[in-house]
């Protein structure tokens, strides 16, 4: 199941993603912004459950275990640069804001912001193609929610 979506997302010229891979793909993302700073915290695992459940209306358990797939995912996942540009070619602009407000939930979730995850989202947003305001905006309505 990884791989094929992995081969798809890696592919020169992604197609749209369908829903169950397009979940995969946005919590692998938001599994690896958790990690970038070498801890992976309580807060930002219930975090992405909630970002996950919400998302895609689904119960507690369901959102569990989906998180634990794109946990798996994420450590099969190809170089950061090759996969935000994948899910880039293969989500519209709205969904990608939306992605990058997710993001900011996750690096909020447990109050601090590290320079390892600031670094991961200066790079990740423009890989996504957000430009810098929508960006900006992001941040500031996942602080609003309760980040940080």
């Amino acid at each position: 199941m990884f791989a094929d979506l992995l081969r798809r997302l890696t592919d020169p010229r992604p197609e749209p993603l369908p829903d169950a891979d397009a979940r995969l793909a946005l919590g692998a993302l938001l599994v690896r912004i958790a990690r970038a700073d070498g801890t992976y915290s309580v807060e930002e695992a219930e975090r992405i459950d909630r970002i996950l459940a919400t998302r895609f209306a689904l119960d507690s358990d369901a959102a569990i275990k989906l998180r634990a797939d794109c946990e798996i995912m994420e450590a099969e996942a190809p170089d950061t640069v090759r996969f935000t540009r994948a899910i880039k070619d293969a989500v519209s602009y709205e969904d990608r804001i939306a992605v990058i407000e997710a993001l900011w939930e996750v690096v909020l979730a447990d109050g601090q912001r590290d320079a390892e995850e600031d670094a991961l989202m200066r790079m990740v947003a423009p890989m996504l193609g957000v430009s810098d305001p929508d960006s900006a905006h992001a941040r500031q309505r996942a602080a609003q929610r309760g980040g940080a």
